[in-house]
């Protein structure tokens, strides 16, 4: 059993942790700092991320390692337009004595890649709500827990459309973050090649197990959020919805549905591991903006002037963040 003399030593030994798990997956994956740091954000946070990048990034590699360094079960799922729900969730079989059976899927495991989540119909992209938002699913009128942690990583290719099926808005904001995974620098791309081609790879190991995952995920939940970081995360929230007395004038004039509660929520959460992860006890106003762009881009829906105008999401959250 995992303890502590107090949340304070608590925090540090979590911080270490993590710098112990940067350093282990930053053997294997060149660059991406922060990739690496706001996907652990979100394990910790008990979220869920959405990946955005080309092929050839190392997407897959990365979660691979990430999974190894924490010792946990890992699934990747290649979704194709003839993916069913059963392919994810399991499927009840006849045994060779007639009795029904349950069969798992890949869904049952601590990590599940979803791998171009945007290739596969919306019926079987649905069979991931319950997953990601209940951690447990239905089969044959019985639900099933999920193992804990659980935590899905699916990504999508920007570059690609042909063929695609647009993530709708309520799955979109199952996900905690959005996170935007660009081309490595040159230097950084020249070291990637010298480390692929030819080289021994390196099996990376694993630096904390699930016990003390499962404590340092009750810690952040623990960590106390003072009166007025609440209520900027909740004005955040509310000036991104167009028609609404509180609405931001950037989100009458460029978007046409705004971020819900949940936006509010996960920036709470997100800023508590990040204070956490910046050395402080507590989050502040900063923390919540640090992490708002990968909260609230995939919650918010932008109007055809912004299209006409070539205003990217992102700058309208830069807005947001300098309002007063």
């Amino acid at each position: 059993m995992v303890t502590y003399s107090s949340d304070v030593e608590a925090v540090r030994a979590f911080t270490e942790k993590y710098e112990q798990l940067k350093k282990e997956v930053g053997r294997v994956i060149v660059g991406q700092d922060e990739v690496l740091k706001n996907i652990l954000i979100t394990i910790f946070s008990r979220g869920h991320v959405l990946l955005i990048g080309v092929p050839g990034l190392a997407k897959t590699l990365m979660i691979t390692t990430i999974a190894k360094s924490l010792g946990l079960s890992y699934n990747r799922i290649q979704f194709t337009p003839d993916l069913m729900p059963s392919d994810i969730m399991g499927t009840e079989i006849l045994d060779e004595n007639r009795n029904f059976k349950f069969v798992q899927g890949p869904i049952f495991s601590n990590i599940v890649l979803a791998d171009e989540i945007n290739r596969t119909p919306p019926k079987t992209q649905s069979a991931l709500l319950e997953a990601m938002q209940e951690r447990s699913v239905s089969i044959a009128g019985q639900t099933r827990k999920l193992p804990e942690p659980f935590f899905v990583l699916a990504t999508q290719n920007p570059i690609e459309q042909e063929g695609t099926y647009p993530l709708p808005e309520a799955q979109l904001d199952r996900f905690m973050f959005n996170i935007f995974l660009d081309y490595p620098s040159f230097d950084e791309e020249v070291n990637i090649v010298k480390a692929t081609i030819g080289g021994e790879v390196y099996e990376p190991k694993q630096v904390i197990d699930l016990e003390e995952i499962l404590y340092f995920q009750r810690l952040l939940q623990k960590i106390p959020v003072a009166d007025n970081v609440y209520q900027y995360a909740v004005r955040l929230s509310v000036m991104t919805r167009p028609g609404t007395p509180s609405a931001h004038p950037w989100a009458n004039q460029y978007l046409s549905w705004g971020a819900g509660p949940r936006s509010s929520q996960n920036l709470i959460v997100a800023a508590k591991c990040h204070a956490v992860l910046s050395g402080k006890l507590s989050p502040d106003i900063e923390d919540v903006k640090a992490v708002a762009c990968l909260v609230m881009r995939h919650r918010m829906v932008k109007n055809y002037r912004a299209e006409a105008e070539n205003i990217s999401i992102e700058a309208i959250v830069d807005e947001f963040l300098k309002a007063k």
